[in-house]
């Protein structure tokens, strides 16, 4: 319901009255009775109504501005008072005709007729009884119209559905009145007092905020009931309306004096901190400001701190939005932007502090000189992206800080195992609480150069998750094409990554996304020979654990020998870590003695490390004699770096079945099947008899079954062993073999040679059979790790068995 208005004829507009003018009309039921009694005139004066609708028994105040409806109300005012009214349908029409006008309207009494100051003449009017125009009789000096009678159908005034909906309405028009702010409290009394259902049904329609055209319907319904009832509908819809009005405004009101309260709140911060001396928000972005004057940026860098200062600037310090910008800020302050470190291009120097943390790598320390060769002529080179493969505990990551120290850079190390979620490396996006930064970036900032040595510790152990794949995040960090605008999420920012030298380390490409495998140069970093790790051990490992142990050296004596022995019985390992471990236990043997003050032996001997490290853990595979048929030692490559295996096989009477146990993978199993098949098509070659495939069971077994074993490169030791066992012929003495076969006899490469060769070494190994192809891996192992070894290299099966077998039979031989 709305307040009581002044309609203007004029201008549509509605015009609120003054205190001392504002019109409560309450209608006796004498005076309903009298208005039902009056006769109605056969023609009237008919006033156009824009923008509302009169209503029999409503007092309203309009305000007339057209000449034509001035002289209307002035010339009925003079005479009878009576005029009739009528709602346009057009409000914009200015001059309407009949045909402009809605049928049914409202005979209205003029109660009085004011001048005001402006022009223009109010006029308050009472609605008496409703009418439908007739014919038209004049236009001139304004309208005039025959009307016709137009009543309300009867009704009961017991009927008890009428009085339930006129209650409803009393109660509905109370409430609205209660909580619309802009209607006055004394309306509430005149509701109250209205006993006349036709009148109170007029009053409550008159006053709601409808549209002209629904008013009008309302005017037109003839039923008391049916009218009652669609403006009960109506005054639903409008307390629902208002209702959710007022429940958005209080909800404003409530965070408008929260904002009002925690400004004030922060105001009173303000002040306090700066009476205790401490910087105010204001104080730290001027600090801000200022520093940021000390970087050499490039300007599109700086034009960014501006704005995103500026941002900072405008926020309220209570929002949790603002500690996110501020972190933002000070990590855009912290970044190294533009600020390299400065190399030492004394490439002897630089081989020197290689040489003295690391022995052996001869290959990646000839890669570092080579590159830092290159930067001493052109000061502009991109780094290299290396990756250092190869068996752990060789020395991998601990290179990377030899490295860093003979470039005169920065060391970084980030561990990459385990990780799966792509925002550790391109970081969060700002719009999430606690954002920050990725590691690349975060790094970077703890190093404070853009230009430092960063080791990308287990580049294989990555994985991912629905979080996203940080090994394809890595792409853009380690192309040398890409990474002078590494984006990352937080920074917003491209950084440049082009000077930062990557170095990966890894236990195993296979694992290694191939795109990124791709944009890294692989370096193997193989396993050491009991040689090297005798020196490792007397250059670094027990100086190292003597200082750590709080010793001196001439606490004690380790020397060669013993520490082979403790290589040989105590470790399996291709590089130093277990090595060092058990180096550890024989220091801490000393020093208890020396810490208790009891006497020992400062030489350290063979006995007195089985006292100290108890009895030997590892057994070291040794070449085996070859007496019996059947058993050929074969080379492997296992994650700890080479060993050898051997290939055993028997017969047995049965039906031509082939096993093979030992806990073999299927490709092992595949080989074995090649082999047999091989050996049963070209069985008149190899002076095998047909009979044996039919009459016997062939097993094939490679022993420590609780080792799991797999891969191609036993497949030329397994042919070997057949037929050792079908012809009953000795394998030569002291050779040891691996490659690949085909069904058609081919001998095909197979990798880990180094490792293999190793393994082959510490066996006792003389002899070594091998692919033509792996002559080349051969060629590229240093002369020193070949000494004492010969070796064989072969594209066909018939010239492995040619090598390996003897002419002699074993003791003992079976006969088929």
């Amino acid at each position: 319901m709305s307040k009581t208005n002044l309609f203007s004829l004029d201008n549509l507009s509605l015009n609120e009255l003054e205190d001392d003018a504002e019109f409560i009309p309450l209608l006796t039921p004498e005076d309903e009775e009298a208005i039902a009694n009056e006769d109605l005139p056969e023609e009237l004066p008919i006033l156009p109504l824009r923008n509302t609708v009169l209503f029999p028994g409503v007092v309203i105040p309009i305000t007339a501005g057209r000449d034509k409806s001035i002289k209307l109300i002035n010339d009925a005012n003079n005479s009878s008072k009576v005029i009739g009214v009528v709602a346009q349908k057009n409000d914009n029409e200015e001059d309407p005709d009949i045909k402009d006008l809605h049928q049914v309207g409202v005979v209205a009494r003029i109660l009085r007729v004011l001048k005001m100051p402006d022009g223009n003449t109010t006029v308050i009017i009472q609605g008496k009884k409703r009418f439908r125009l007739g014919e038209e009789v004049t236009k001139k000096p304004y309208l005039r119209c025959k009307i016709n009678s137009f009543s309300d159908v009867p009704y009961k005034s017991a009927d008890p559905e009428l009085a339930a909906i006129i209650d409803s309405i009393k109660s509905l028009s109370l409430r609205i009145i209660k909580e619309n702010p802009n209607l006055p409290t004394e309306a509430s009394f005149a509701i109250k007092n209205i006993e006349s259902s036709h009148f109170l049904v007029n009053f409550v329609s008159s006053n709601m905020n409808l549209e002209v055209k629904d008013k009008q319907q309302l005017l037109e319904i003839v039923d008391i009931k049916e009218r009652a009832l669609e403006t009960l509908k109506f005054m639903n819809l409008e307390y629902q309306k208002l209702e959710l009005r007022n429940n958005i405004q209080s909800k404003v009101q409530n965070d408008m004096n929260q904002q009002q309260r925690e400004y004030f709140l922060h105001q009173q911060m303000k002040t306090i901190q700066e009476e205790l001396g401490g910087n105010s928000h204001e104080g730290e972005i001027e600090e801000m400001r200022q520093k940021a004057k000390t970087k050499k940026w490039k300007p599109e860098i700086g034009e960014h701190f501006n704005k995103e200062i500026a941002k900072l600037q405008r926020m309220n310090p209570q929002v949790a939005e603002f500690t996110i910008q501020r972190n933002y800020l000070e990590l855009f302050l912290d970044l190294p932007w533009e600020k390299f470190s400065k190399d030492k291009f004394d490439l002897k120097r630089a081989q020197k502090v290689l040489d003295r943390d690391h022995y052996g790598l001869e290959d990646v320390k000839r890669r570092i000189i080579e590159y830092l060769a290159v930067l001493k002529l052109r000061n502009d080179m991109k780094s290299p992206i290396i990756c250092l493969y190869g068996p752990p505990g060789v020395g991998k990551t601990s290179l990377g800080k030899s490295v860093a120290d003979a470039l005169g850079r920065e060391y970084i190390r980030i561990s990459l195992g385990g990780l799966r979620d792509e925002a550790e490396i391109r970081g969060h996006r700002k719009t999430y609480i606690g954002a920050m930064p990725g590691r690349i970036i975060q790094s970077l900032k703890k190093a404070g150069t853009s230009n430092p040595v960063f080791v990308l510790d287990e580049i294989d152990k990555l994985s991912n998750s629905h979080q996203g794949d940080p090994s394809s995040a890595l792409l853009e960090v380690l192309d040398p094409e890409q990474n002078n605008e590494f984006h990352d999420n937080f920074l917003e920012l491209g950084y440049d990554l082009s000077k930062v030298m990557f170095i990966a380390t890894s236990n195993n490409l296979n694992t290694i996304q191939p795109a990124l495998r791709d944009r890294m140069e692989i370096i193997n970093v193989s396993g050491y020979t009991i040689e090297e790790k005798i020196e490792i051990a007397k250059r670094h490992l027990l100086p190292k654990q003597i200082k750590e142990h709080g010793l001196k050296k001439t606490d004690m004596q380790l020397g060669k020998r013993e520490i082979e022995k403790i290589i040989e019985s105590y470790t399996r390992e291709s590089g130093v870590r277990g090595l060092e471990k058990q180096i550890a236990k024989v220091v801490r043997f000393v020093a208890k003695h020396i810490a208790m003050e009891e006497e020992y032996e400062v030489k350290i001997t063979n006995d007195k490390i089985i006292d100290i490290l108890g009895k030997p853990k590892v057994k070291l595979n040794e070449y085996e004699n070859n007496e019996v048929a059947g058993v050929v030692t074969g080379l492997a490559w296992t994650s700890v770096g080479g060993d050898i295996l051997f290939i055993e096989s028997a017969i047995s009477k049965g039906k031509g079945n082939l096993s093979i146990t030992g806990n073999l993978g299927k490709v092992m199993k595949e080989s074995a099947t090649i082999a047999l098949e091989y050996i049963k098509s070209n069985a008149d070659e190899f002076g095998v008899n047909h009979d044996i495939f039919d009459k016997y069971n062939v097993h094939i077994h490679v022993p420590e079954g609780a080792t799991p074993k797999d891969g191609p490169s036993a497949g030329i030791t397994m042919l070997t062993s057949l037929a050792s066992l079908f012809t009953q012929r000795k394998v030569k003495k002291g050779i040891a073999m691996t490659g690949e076969i085909t069904l058609r006899g081919k001998v095909l490469p197979v990798g880990g040679i180094k490792e293999k060769i190793l393994a082959a070494k510490r066996a006792r190994i003389k002899e070594i059979i091998l692919c033509e192809d792996n002559r080349k891996d051969i060629e590229e192992i240093k002369a020193d790790y070949l000494k004492g070894l010969t070796f064989h290299y072969v594209s066909e099966m018939r010239e492995v068995l040619e090598l390996a077998l003897t002419k002699q039979k074993v003791k003992n031989a079976k006969s088929f």
